[in-house]
């Protein structure tokens, strides 16, 4: 059964940061990129960060320059550090591979950014 677990997520003022954190399968680190993905309400899941196994990084435009995605192999983890944060950033957050996720999806963390 695959398991992702997103933490890190809250509530934040514009220009605030958050660091986000992803558990995934040890397998997932081998096969393919990982990436970090955000649902706004009633938008479209989209892909924002990704990190391939070579650790080349690419960012959706709307993040670049903000955003940060890291991973840590020996612990099984993925981070998104969120700089420079703005109300448009506010979805909930998951991992999953990229660019081609997995149907297993995690519960996702909420990021709020709001005066």
């Amino acid at each position: 059964q695959v398991q992702l677990v997103e933490s890190g997520g809250g509530s934040v003022q514009p220009g605030g940061s958050l660091r986000l954190s992803c558990a995934a399968p040890e397998t997932f680190f081998t096969i393919a990129a990982l990436g970090w993905y955000r649902q706004a309400p009633g938008k479209q899941r989209e892909l924002v960060a990704s990190i391939t196994s070579s650790d080349s990084l690419n960012y959706a435009d709307s993040v670049k320059g903000r955003f940060t995605i890291s991973r840590d192999i020996a612990k099984n983890m993925v981070y998104l550090q969120m700089n420079s944060l703005k109300p448009e950033d506010t979805a909930v957050y998951f991992c999953n591979l990229a660019p081609l996720p997995t149907a297993f999806w995690g519960r996702g963390t909420q990021v709020t950014v709001s005066s």
